[in-house]
């Protein structure tokens, strides 16, 4: 088995009936095995007919039985996905017939097809980059408008874009430095000392600006753990039922119902929240062992949680529980939401008591739910998305692995320019330039381990 020239074929399309299905099959012999199992209507062999052009024509089996009328295309080497010669087959939808299909192109020489292996060779052979391939993965399993936005044919050429244009400074930079290094009695450097100081600036900044993007695409795409808390019968749980979208948590008048964390992934406008309902926080010298365990564990969530969603009751005062709640959740480094709930009824709660402590603050009512949720979208993606993906205003960074390579590149571009302010010469900052030139070649995949690909491209599902 050799994993770069085998053909492989797999059905791209999900299982089950439908009108059309999709085998996919790519390699240098895609087209002749193709060939050895599918006959024009024209009678001309496939190789004669115009690629990139569906034509009519019936698979038949190894005893010459038809199997099903089809459509072929064929994509000639590098004008196709992979960017080697590929095949697409339409069949009629269906479980059946798919599968005999795809065990006969099996069976004439190509190998099944191994998860996001299509996708995999796409970027071995440069038709995409490490960062458009991820795009891709992460498309495929979109849970919302503003992930597909996110991952979309402009959001990834606009990273693309900006990630090329870093890498173009940092080669020029480092060859200056190089020609120094080489030819120290020449004037062949392209930069004067405070013309290099004013480049290193400007990508320092370019990186920095990448960098603050990954609080929105880590919040579109990987979602925002958002914590609910409160005193026991504020409504925490009814909340958390409305934005689920069902009764996940129990709701009863009775304090300590909610004695274990329930977490569910919510699409909240364009923000994706990993949402837990909690136990209801309070002191009391009757609390049995299990209400108690669920305690300590709302208050470990909400020591890891990214935004705080802190219910209170509008028609009650303070009391020492929500005094008590608003003291522990100060100094939690995170975005905090205080939700009035019960705004219905006459208001006792000392609101400036509150709003001091909070982001924002909004009114909720189990009688609005449609206010409610449209009250809370809107706080939220202020925080956190702010319109960003869908005004389509630049390049946005959704990766904890690009994250990751964008701030090693930054580390050493920081090293490089404070060096060469201290006084350093030019060829003594190249290495640092050269480091930051190796994170961004990791962060494009020009320079990137094969286990680092290998768990990118297993993610994917088998036929992309």
């Amino acid at each position: 088995m050799n994993y770069i020239t085998d053909v492989i074929a797999a059905v791209s399309t999900p299982p089950g009936k439908g009108g059309v299905a999709v085998i996919r099959i790519s390699g240098e012999g895609a087209l002749a095995v193709t060939e050895k199992c599918f006959r024009p209507l024209s009678g001309k062999p496939l190789k004669d007919c115009p690629t990139r052009t569906q034509i009519y024509g019936h698979i038949f089996d190894r005893e010459g039985t038809a199997l099903d009328d089809v459509l072929v295309c064929y994509f000639k080497s590098p004008a196709s996905y992979t960017g080697e010669d590929a095949v697409e087959i339409y069949c009629h939808g269906g479980i059946l017939v798919t599968r005999s299909i795809l065990e006969l192109v099996l069976s004439h020489g190509a190998r099944p097809a191994e998860p996001g292996e299509f996708t995999r060779r796409a970027f071995l052979s440069g038709k995409l980059s490490l960062t458009e391939a991820e795009a891709i993965g992460t498309l495929l399993e979109a849970r919302s408008e503003a992930q597909i936005k996110l991952m979309a044919g402009p959001a990834r050429e606009r990273l693309a874009e900006r990630i090329a244009k870093i890498r173009a400074s940092l080669v020029e930079l480092l060859s200056s430095a190089y020609a120094r290094i080489d030819y120290p009695d020449e004037d062949l450097g392209d930069f004067s000392d405070s013309e290099m100081l004013s480049a290193l600036y400007n990508i320092k900044e370019d990186i920095s600006s990448l960098i603050s993007t990954y609080r929105t695409g880590r919040a579109i795409n990987e979602g925002v753990l958002a914590v609910i808390a409160g005193k026991p019968n504020v409504g925490k749980s009814s909340l958390y039922n409305l934005l689920v979208g069902e009764d996940a948590a129990i709701v009863t008048d009775v304090a300590g119902t909610t004695r274990d964390v329930l977490v569910r992934t919510v699409p909240l406008g364009s923000t994706l929240l990993r949402l837990a309902d909690t136990a209801g926080i309070r002191e009391a010298d009757a609390l049995d062992k299990v209400e108690a365990i669920g305690i300590e564990r709302s208050r470990r969530y909400m020591s890891e949680c990214e935004l705080l969603l802190a219910v209170f009751d509008l028609s009650r005062e303070l009391d020492t529980e929500d005094e008590a709640l608003i003291q522990s959740i100060a100094p939690l480094d995170c975005t905090k939401i205080a939700l009035l709930n019960k705004s219905d009824l006459e208001g006792r709660l000392d609101t400036e008591r509150i709003s001091g402590h909070f982001d924002a603050v909004i009114y909720t009512s189990a009688t609005d739910e449609a206010g409610t949720v449209s009250a809370l979208t809107e706080a939220v993606n202020a925080l956190f998305t702010d319109g960003k993906i869908i005004s389509g205003d630049g390049a946005i960074v959704a990766s904890a692995r690009q994250h990751a390579s964008l701030l090693a590149a930054l580390e050493s571009v920081r090293t490089a320019y404070e060096s060469l302010r201290g006084g350093f010469m030019q060829d003594a900052v190249s290495s640092d330039i050269e480091r930051a030139l190796e994170a961004i070649a990791e962060l494009d995949g020009r320079a990137v381990s094969e286990e680092v690909v290998s768990d990118i491209f297993s993610k994917f599902c088998v036929g992309k």
